[in-house]
């Protein structure tokens, strides 16, 4: 059985992570295929967004603990290097918009991958910890980056420091997810979500995840002049020009994502 699905629909890249034993616990061969994926994604220019789930009850329980973990201390830093950050920087980086669709269980590291996405959506019966405290560790895979950011120092803090586990419905009023949908109807929502951004200005996306990534410790003036550079590039591509003339032909545009 494969660890990570892969399916292109509609121009979305449709990663789904495949463990659901182990709740689709991170372990060698899921860190394999989402490098595997993320090859696909970023070579082929027919991809225009990415949809990341899980199979099963949950979306990521975070490091597979048995595998991992197991015979007492040991570095875990050389696996933070070798895998973990590799993909957060990765997802960032990546060109092309992320949605991150958590279907059930985020926890630890799991939690902190759907994180590193551009849009975090929910199914309503999900829920979200940082588990590590429970173990004797702290966030890792970007989460005493993104926590802060999203949900403020105090709730990052207690969240990190309490381990507790909190609902969907608390996610969306904290900041951390964007939407919760019902269960039944998650899956065609979730892909519904990836297929309208896969048929946006792929290169504006694009810039956005860029100006976004640096928005937190630029200083205005320099994000400024970061917009005006980007909003620049964006002037000479084909999208702009359809978007405009549809704009003025009174029809939807038909993007192709093509750069200038």
């Amino acid at each position: 059985m494969n660890a990570v699905l892969i399916e292109i629909k509609n121009a979305v890249c449709v990663i789904t992570l495949n463990r659901p034993d182990r709740l689709n616990a991170l372990n060698a061969d899921i860190h394999t295929g989402l490098r595997e994926a993320f090859d696909k994604i970023e070579s082929y220019d027919e991809i225009r967004a990415v949809l990341l789930t899980g199979t099963g009850r949950g979306f990521c329980a975070g490091a597979d603990l048995m595998q991992s973990l197991s015979g007492g201390t040991r570095d875990l830093g050389a696996s933070i290097d070798k895998d973990y950050n590799p993909l957060v920087r990765r997802m960032r980086a990546c060109p092309k918009p992320i949605v991150c669709a958590v279907n059930g269980i985020a926890t630890g590291a799991g939690m902190n991958l759907a994180l590193a996405g551009d849009i975090i959506i929910a199914a309503r019966s999900a829920t979200f910890a940082q588990g590590f405290i429970r173990i004797g560790l702290i966030p890792d895979a970007g989460g005493t980056y993104f926590l802060p950011r999203l949900i403020g120092e105090a709730r990052a803090r207690a969240m990190a420091m309490l381990g507790e586990t909190i609902s969907a419905t608390q996610a969306e009023a904290f900041g951390l997810v964007y939407k919760i949908f019902d269960d039944t109807t998650f899956a065609a929502e979730a892909l519904a979500l990836a297929t309208s951004l896969a048929a946006k200005p792929t290169q504006a996306l694009a810039a956005m995840k860029q100006a976004f990534n640096v928005s937190a410790n630029n200083t205005l003036d320099a994000q400024l002049d970061l917009e005006r550079d980007l909003q620049r590039d964006m002037g000479t591509t084909p999208d702009f020009a359809e978007g405009v003339k549809a704009f003025i032909e009174k029809r939807p545009a038909v993007f192709t994502g093509k750069p200038a």
